[in-house]
């Protein structure tokens, strides 16, 4: 019963942080010209599309690279992601599952990418922001946050 709730609550609050995308985009397109309502709305949709992507790709196995790389200022676990055989049980967290943290993350280090997007609205081209993006949710915000909860520096 803990573990399915602990895996709903995660998953909520996953959602809750989705939502927060929207906030941004409105908050965006009000403080900009209407001209750009349509370039800051898109660039809002992309960084999600590109973070999930990107974060899936290889930025959850920076963050985590694994006990082999503990202690470390990088590591790297392989691309892609693969939770093996224990990681849809408890065997993988006894709070959570692979993909449940896997999903929770990838959305934070999406919003990471969408709160520099407010920030420079209307001062980027959008290919200029869409090449930022995919570098900052693939290897910035991994790496740092391997430094915190990965195990490592």
């Amino acid at each position: 019963m803990s573990f399915t709730t602990h895996n709903l609550w995660i998953l909520l609050a996953t959602c809750l942080v989705f939502i927060m995308h929207l906030g941004f985009a409105c908050l965006e397109t009000g403080m900009t010209q209407s001209k750009n309502t349509v370039n800051i709305l898109f660039k809002n949709s992309a960084i999600m599309a590109i973070g999930l992507l990107t974060y899936a790709f290889c930025g959850f196995n920076l963050m985590y690279p694994g006990a082999d790389f503990a202690g470390s200022f990088f590591g790297f676990g392989g691309f892609g992601i693969g939770p093996g055989s224990g990681g849809l049980t408890s065997s993988y967290n006894p709070s959570y599952t692979y993909y449940t943290d896997f999903i929770f993350q990838a959305m934070f280090a999406a919003t990471a990418a969408t709160i520099v997007s407010g920030a420079v609205c209307e001062r980027i081209k959008l290919s200029s922001f869409l090449i930022f993006s995919t570098l900052f949710v693939a290897f910035v915000y991994p790496v740092i946050g391997m430094w915190k909860w990965g195990g490592g520096f």
